[in-house]
């Protein structure tokens, strides 16, 4: 049964929002002059996870902050801490990458193994995730994919920037990842994205002899502010790369790779044949 909360061990900037979340909604129910019991029954939870939530222990889920907002006549108030709620629920550093994504103006990434994260269908995330060894509970899986498919907001066809550069080695469009079905969705997606104004993939060909980014995959983020930084992931270790020197050999790497590879309408022929062929 859900109880419109959930708990995990928090870091030290999550609980910090839950905190200040929970003397939220407290003041709006000593306001109203309600107990915790009282509150707990007005909107269908024990006394107990009242107490929690407004100690910043649990964090409420929407059905929760809904209710609360309801019976507490806040108008609106308590409903828009969602969105605080939300985020402090995924791991920190993809909030830190969330963060860097929402501040650039540019980004490029490689990928050699899998679809790129702000490319993925939720099928596809929830099958990458059910893989990860050790295993993961359902409850973390949920967690990891909502997080990434709340990444993929900054992915709109409306909006001039960012401007996004994706390079897909060919064996990640290939590989079934999820079945059969979850691969056709996977590509039809990559097609649809292809063709934001704002987006360009390429494919590099598995018959390429020469090949820049064999070494594994890399994103490089240029920033509002006009620095370039580097990121790279391996296995569950990510590393944040702030070094110009270093920066800029990922840079020169970058721009090799991109002209080994297939050009974008090239690469979205090639994505449609696959897309044929499963």
């Amino acid at each position: 049964m859900d109880d419109g909360t959930e708990q995990q061990n928090w870091d030290d900037e999550s609980g910090a929002v839950l905190r200040a979340v929970g003397r939220q909604l407290k003041a709006w129910r000593e306001s109203a002059g309600l107990r915790q019991a009282e509150l707990g029954t007005a909107i269908g939870y024990s006394e107990e996870l009242v107490s929690s939530v407004e100690r910043g222990r649990r964090a409420p889920k929407d059905v929760y902050l809904q209710r609360a907002d309801d019976v507490l006549g806040a108008g609106g108030k308590i409903i828009a801490m969602q969105r605080d709620v939300v985020e402090v629920r995924y791991p920190k550093k993809v909030r830190d990458l969330a963060k860097l994504e929402a501040e650039a103006v540019e980004l490029g990434a490689f990928n050699s193994s899998v679809v790129q994260g702000l490319l993925q269908t939720e099928d596809y995330a929830r099958a990458l995730f059910r893989m990860r060894r050790p295993l993961y509970t359902e409850d973390v899986i949920e967690r990891e994919v909502g997080a990434r498919m709340a990444r993929q907001d900054i992915v709109d066809k409306t909006k001039a920037l960012p401007v996004f550069s994706f390079v897909q080695d060919e064996v990640t469009l290939r590989r079934p990842v999820g079945g059969r079905m979850v691969q056709r969705k996977q590509l039809e997606r990559l097609l649809e994205v292809g063709q934001f104004r704002n987006v360009e993939i390429q494919v590099m060909p598995t018959g390429r002899e020469e090949h820049a980014g064999l070494t594994g995959g890399f994103r490089i983020f240029k920033l509002q502010s006009g620095a370039t930084l580097g990121y790279s992931e391996v296995l569950h270790f990510t590393r944040l790369i702030p070094e110009p020197r270093e920066v800029q050999f990922l840079e020169m790497q970058y721009g090799s790779i991109r002209a080994q590879a297939l050009t974008p309408r090239e690469s979205l022929a090639l994505i449609e044949k696959v897309l044929g062929d499963t």
